[in-house]
């Protein structure tokens, strides 16, 4: 049904998918770039039901409840339960999403590295030391609204030189034109 549903907003919307997701790879902290508009969510959503890659996105797991949960599970949301661990603090998102990974045989957690739709100098860095953790690819998902395309670009094996490699990234991220260019990757 959401396949479906995802041929019809790109149908109308005349939106095209360079699909070419990286052979192998079932584990992967995903990139959403650049974050500038809350249709991003609409047509990244559709263009990954489209690739039939299983994306999913993780939420706090107080809002995982009733109609809005079962709507945003639908859409892919993960609860995020930021239990106790041994110490008894709370484990960070980071922390959980690590396991997440670990622990699964196939599992793509999307994250958008801005942490907001405004102009950012500086990524969050959470996904690199997710996937470094967890020992899985960046993928890189982009929204070029220029070319009314969405698609995967560059993908990177954390090696620990986060500055570098996080300004690859970001180099990538400067070819593609947001729905605010004034708010896209600096």
């Amino acid at each position: 049904m959401m396949k479906f549903l995802s041929k019809i907003v790109f149908w109308i919307s005349g939106w095209s998918l360079n699909a070419n997701w990286p052979k192998g790879v079932k584990k992967a902290v995903l990139i959403a770039i650049p974050h500038t508009s809350n249709w991003d969510l609409l047509y990244a959503r559709a263009a990954f039901f489209l690739m039939d890659i299983p994306v999913k996105y993780t939420i706090k797991k107080e809002i995982m409840v009733g109609p809005l949960g079962w709507l945003l599970k639908g859409l892919g949301g993960i609860a995020i339960d930021r239990k106790r661990i041994p110490g008894g603090r709370k484990q960070t998102y980071t922390e959980a999403m690590t396991s997440m990974l670990k622990e699964s045989d196939e599992l793509v957690i999307m994250v958008t590295p801005e942490g907001t739709r405004s102009a950012v100098k500086k990524w969050k860095t959470g996904f690199y030391h997710i996937a470094l953790g967890a020992e899985v690819p960046v993928v890189v998902g982009y929204l070029d609204y220029k070319k009314k395309e969405a698609g995967i670009g560059p993908v990177i094996y954390p090696n620990g030189d986060i500055d570098n490699q996080i300004e690859e990234l970001k180099a990538f991220g400067r070819t593609v034109t947001p729905k605010h260019p004034e708010k896209g990757v600096v």
